[in-house]
């Protein structure tokens, strides 16, 4: 067994491999970049290095450096968590040639997977179904239009090295199809270092429903159920619960056989994850392998009461599986959550800042993973994940309705988070009979309906909005007879005190803006300008995309909300803008 390993990772994960690490009684390495100088993890680790800057191309990508810091602490092996270096084959094998094990899978089992391509081809010459579609790279925006017009509309326009929801491009006409061609090539660039896409048939609202594997290096591969991921937005993974409320055992044997014979496909050893799509009719679909340790094998954790980070360092010691598949057994129900800091009534922008309160839920059957703190600072350098909320209970419903309360414990101050909108999922009666929710998280349902909400008690204060502007929230605590009360009052705004209403900012600049009919259009948060899709002069009709800026690893587009002309633009491709920063004047 290994004495020392680095973590070739930072935020929640690093902590969370950190702990088993400990308990296997090895030493811990972290790796940090400038801007993860204060963070929690780099603490949690027995010695940690500084390896670069804040952006991730130029520290936690470093593949060379990570070698090299491994090296010079005298670690044996790298773990490398999930993102960043946890799917690239040639890190993998640039770990190998130092002398240093890669915790993860053999550097070819990660090729012939990687690549979406490749696994489509792989599954297909296997007799695994797949999602209708190409298993060759398609090289120019004409190709895509031909291969569309074949498949038929809607198609999915997917990165070949993508995962995690990057670079994947839905197109319901052709009229989207060039920009969103583009904007999957330049996201699979960014994140993947490689601009290859493909084209599929997209399936509109089925199950998205996983397998986790594990496969030892003497022949043993088991799976350990199926999670269902089918709550996503902007097709990234919120909401997770094991088992799936529309998988029977039948089902899961199926799949997980599936799952059992692809990994043996491309000799696969350490963790993997099968991921498929569950069509209406039943049909299950090879989506993809994600060659890694999942965001969400916390929920496998709850209901097999394995460790897989354990597991994952012994197949990499050359230790065999304890167990079999006849010995995996689920029990009760799991759900996780990710608290992630975006305003869902926003389009999902992201929120970086400043933590002010943190207060993480507890009680039994509660379980938090999270690399934050209170005072801790939310980069848009990175994903914007605060926590993974995981709760376990006996049944579906216990496990709901725990989760609910852990729900109500988690304080999170400083900055927007998802909190409120996983409340009202879990109190949605779709979720409660096993739906997906696609229309009320993707489609935009919850934004109109807080909306709704927000405008019926603006409009119903002191009779205007403008009085409401000039007023907030406060709760004071008093005692009547002896009883404790909470009373939220609304008291007069005081200067430098913050205004809580999510949407007095965006009322306030409308009826700014809209004097002399020329709309100020401001980013909805701090990020980098990838693109600017218009011209002073330009004509533009609603909808229409003005400017995508990426924030926390997301492209987001900035569209017209009315038909106008470009009066002037403010910003440049390249460009860093901080939140309600002026982008462009259309009148």
């Amino acid at each position: 067994m290994f004495s020392k390993v680095l973590v070739a990772n930072r935020g929640e994960i690093a902590v969370r491999v950190f702990r088993t690490l400990r308990e296997m009684g090895i030493a811990s390495v972290a790796v940090y970049s400038e801007a993860d100088r204060e963070s929690p993890f780099v603490r949690r680790a027995d010695e940690a290095y500084l390896i670069g800057a804040g952006p991730a191309a130029q520290s936690y990508l470093l593949g060379d450096t990570i070698i090299r810091t491994a090296q010079r602490a005298g670690a044996e092996a790298i773990h490398p968590g999930f993102g960043f270096l946890a799917e690239n084959a040639d890190f993998a094998r640039a770990c190998a040639a130092a002398g240093l094990v890669f915790i993860g899978p053999p550097p070819d089992a990660m090729d012939a997977m990687a690549s979406k391509t490749s696994a489509r081809r792989v599954m297909a010459a296997a007799g695994v179904p797949i999602v209708p579609g190409v298993t060759d790279p398609v090289e120019t925006v004409d190709d895509a239009r031909r291969i569309a017009g074949e498949i038929g509309y809607p198609v999915a326009i997917k990165a070949a090295a993508g995962g995690g929801g990057k670079g994947i491009k839905v197109v319901r006409a052709e009229s989207e199809l060039s920009s969103a061609y583009e904007s999957a090539r330049r996201e699979g660039k960014a994140y993947f270092a490689d601009d290859t896409v493909y084209l599929e048939r997209y399936l509109d609202n089925p199950r998205h429903i996983e397998i986790q594997v594990l496969a030892d290096e003497h022949g043993t591969v088991v799976h350990l159920g199926e999670r269902d991921c089918s709550i996503q937005r902007r097709h990234q993974k919120i909401v997770e619960e094991t088992p799936s409320p529309v998988v029977d055992a039948a089902m899961r044997a199926r799949i997980g056989a599936i799952g059992v014979d692809a990994a043996r496909a491309v000799g696969y050893t350490n963790a993997g994850t099968i991921e498929g799509l569950l069509a209406a009719d039943g049909t299950y679909y090879f989506l993809e392998m994600n060659t890694r340790l999942q965001v969400e094998h916390t929920i496998t954790e709850e209901v097999t009461g394995l460790d897989l980070v354990r597991e994952q360092i012994r197949i990499a010691a050359g230790e065999p599986l304890s167990f079999g598949q006849e010995d995996v057994e689920l029990r009760g129900h799991a759900i996780q959550c990710r608290i992630n800091a975006e305003d869902a009534a926003r389009g999902f922008v992201p929120t970086p800042g400043r933590i002010t309160r943190y207060r993480e839920p507890a009680g039994p059957g509660v379980r938090v993973d999270s690399g934050v703190e209170e005072g801790a600072e939310i980069t848009g350098l990175y994903d914007p994940m605060v926590a993974k909320l995981i709760v376990w209970d006996a049944d579906r419903e216990l496990a709901r309705r725990r989760m609910l309360r852990a729900l109500g414990e988690f304080e999170v101050g400083g900055v927007s988070t998802l909190i409120p909108l996983h409340m009202a999922i879990l109190e949605r009666p779709e979720f409660i009979a096993g739906g997906s929710l696609h229309a009320y998280v993707e489609g935009g349902g919850y934004a109109d309906e807080l909306a709704a909400s927000e405008s019926k008690a603006e409009g119903s204060a002191n009779g205007t909005l403008d009085a409401a502007w000039e007023r907030v929230a406060e709760t004071v605590v008093t005692e009547v007879d002896g009883k404790r009360f909470e009373v939220t009052v609304s008291v007069p705004e005081h200067p430098g005190r913050r205004r809580l209403r999510l949407r007095r900012e965006s009322l306030a600049r409308r009826a700014a803006t809209a004097h002399g009919g020329v709309d100020v259009v401001t980013s909805p948060m701090q990020g980098t300008v990838l693109k600017v899709a218009v011209a002073e002069g330009d004509h533009v009709e609603p909808g229409a995309v003005l400017v995508v800026v990426e924030a926390m690893k997301m492209e987001n587009e900035i569209v017209a909300s009315h038909a106008g002309e470009v009066e002037g633009v403010e910003v440049s491709v390249g460009d860093q803008v901080a939140s309600g920063q002026a982008l462009l004047r259309l009148a």
